[in-house]
């Protein structure tokens, strides 16, 4: 029996039928009940809690009030206040009284951003809370709104290093501590993150007409399947117009090297996520390859991104500390034109 057939009955929804419609454990129900007293206006002894459309309503706003980031005796605050205001407006019908069960009322849009005097770190730890919650109720569509909303409040390149990157990494340490119990959490938070990405790329490329100068290359090195970063790099160059060729993951060595010598790229841009992956000497390749006519042959400058290089490269190899630092050498190098020595405001090279 579904929430509206068990709504017709008159009786209210049970807390299995509740937590399949919200999509979160009966646990957590019972948990909330115990905790906050988030639970069933009306029991009945020796019978299954039931839940009225005023109950469902008060969860659903606890859920999107957590989803946000907001702490959890906080948000059952909220929602209990939410709840007494709709029973009070909207008396519930009798328990004879035949029909559907009525729907919740439609949730209060997100409150505004911020104002400029609350600190910035407050509000990226709430959204990486709510964002990292959602994702482990495995709530697809508030994980998809939390990153839509980050992205729009901050722009790409904020939203990625100070929100998306720490809850990634988040989820990513509650996976490897707790025994593969939570690879699923991991796998759709990445996949969320990864469409919203591409999103951005599309929407890029559509208001921002590209340039003829020469394009930049991104790349997993041979082996590497993390393509998140360079994902969120395509996305953040297409909003500035810069032309992008993005390979993905596990490039082998002989495509990148035809793909240079076809394309004759700017800068590349490879990607190690561990030691396991990194290569310099095929970078130190890629860098010495030159084209062009003879006495104005130039070469591309090659980017090492990511935590798998480590600490030492040869000085001619550039290492970003960041999204952004990233994004402005790449369009810097674009403009260059040619292997001149790059000059990036607020880049300082650091030592090999």
């Amino acid at each position: 029996m579904d929430v509206d057939e068990e709504g017709r009955a008159g009786a209210g929804v049970t807390t299995g039928a509740l937590a399949r419609k919200l999509g979160i454990s009966p646990t957590t129900l019972r948990s909330w009940d115990r905790r906050y007293g988030l639970g069933p206006a009306a029991r009945v002894e020796g019978h299954h809690r039931r839940w009225t459309v005023e109950d469902v309503a008060m969860v659903q706003e606890m859920c999107r009030l957590t989803a946000q980031g907001l702490p959890p005796a906080e948000a059952a605050r909220a929602a209990k206040t939410r709840a007494a205001e709709f029973r009070t407006a909207a008396p519930r019908p009798a328990a004879t009284s035949p029909g559907p069960l009525p729907e919740p009322p439609t949730p209060s849009p997100s409150p505004d951003p911020p104002s400029a005097d609350v600190p910035p770190l407050t509000d990226w730890r709430r959204r990486c809370r709510g964002l990292a919650r959602a994702a482990v109720r495995m709530d697809a569509e508030a994980v998809h709104e939390q990153i839509t909303a980050a992205i729009e409040s901050y722009g790409l390149v904020t939203a990625w290093e100070e929100v998306l990157t720490p809850t990634l990494r988040s989820v990513g340490r509650k996976w490897e501590s707790s025994e593969d119990r939570y690879v699923e959490v991991e796998h759709l938070l990445s996949w969320q993150v990864s469409a919203a990405l591409r999103s951005a790329y599309a929407r890029g490329v559509a208001l921002n007409r590209t340039g003829d100068g020469r394009p930049v290359l991104l790349a997993c090195l041979p082996s590497e399947q993390h393509t998140l970063p360079l994902e969120a790099l395509t996305a953040a160059l297409a909003e500035r117009g810069q032309r992008v060729l993005m390979l993905g993951g596990s490039v082998p060595v002989e495509s990148l090297e035809a793909t240079v010598r076809r394309t004759a790229p700017a800068a590349v841009a490879l990607w190690s996520q561990s030691r396991g992956t990194a290569d310099l000497p095929l970078c130190r390749h890629l860098m010495s390859l030159r084209w062009g006519i003879h006495g104005a042959r130039t070469r591309s400058h090659v980017l090492l991104c990511g935590p798998g290089w480590g600490r030492h490269w040869d000085p001619g190899l550039l290492r970003p500390r960041g999204l952004g630092e990233a994004v402005r050498i790449l369009l810097s190098a674009s403009r260059l034109g040619d292997d001149g020595p790059l000059t990036v405001e607020g880049y300082a090279p650091q030592s090999a």
